[in-house]
């Protein structure tokens, strides 16, 4: 239960020592932060929720409390790109049943979105929304959440995004160069980035997130197979 903080710990000592005391105070940050714990039939995966967005974070660490997002099924899961889950329905839903517009939404979670400081890199988390058209100031759902995979981009690939994303929301949109890095190097989803709340980062267990993403799926992107958070909780309780 604690594992994932002890890494926490640990990479926060690994900063200190390699980068000097300088970086003490941004050590102690990461160890602050809440983490999240989800125990899925695929394994486990640990979150690590930003305090830039405490809106999301404190919704969130709310939910998995009250044990939400326990029995809650990944609903929606594409190859190279996310998982995503949260939707109330999912815990009973019947074998091909769509899912995506769960019913326990009562309310919307406003925007804090931090580009380029927080961007999509693969294994961020951000809350899923609804479309601009209904939904202008880009409020966030109150529960489903998707994990990034992606893929890595290159120099013009990432120069064809910012035209997208100009073109499609008619917002001028630049990629500092260290975020261009990440994506070289690490990969994710840019053409989402200024555009959805990023609250939080795998920590552990991206080779669960990856298993699950290479699930075999129907027309609507639900895994065949169902894909289960067994229990969701805090990892210091």
């Amino acid at each position: 239960m604690v594992k994932c903080i002890k890494l926490l710990r640990i990479l926060s000592l690994l900063l200190v020592v390699l980068m000097g005391e300088n970086l003490s105070v941004s050590a102690q940050e990461v160890t602050q932060q809440k983490v999240v714990v989800l125990e899925t039939d695929s394994g486990r995966i640990c979150i690590a929720l930003y305090n830039e967005t405490p809106l999301h974070r404190d919704n969130f660490v709310k939910l998995v409390k009250e044990g939400f997002y326990d029995g809650l099924l990944f609903h929606r899961v594409i190859e190279n790109f996310m998982i995503q889950t949260g939707d109330s329905l999912s815990r009973h839903a019947t074998e091909g049943q769509l899912l995506g517009d769960g019913s326990y939404e009562k309310y919307k979670i406003p925007a804090e979105i931090h580009f380029p400081k927080i961007f999509h890199k693969k294994g961020c988390v951000a809350a899923a929304r609804e479309g601009d058209d209904v939904n202008p100031h880009r409020e966030s759902s109150m529960c489903q959440f998707y994990i990034v995979w992606g893929k890595r981009y290159n120099g013009n690939m990432m120069d064809d995004v910012e035209e997208r994303i100009i073109r499609n929301t008619g917002e001028t949109v630049s990629f500092p160069e260290e975020v261009r890095e990440a994506y070289y190097k690490y990969g994710g989803t840019p053409h989402l980035d200024n555009q959805y709340t990023v609250f939080g980062e795998v920590k552990e267990g991206l080779e669960v997130v990856e298993k699950i993403m290479k699930a075999e799926t129907d027309s609507n992107d639900r895994p065949l197979k169902d894909i289960r958070i067994l229990r969701a909780y805090m990892a210091d309780e």
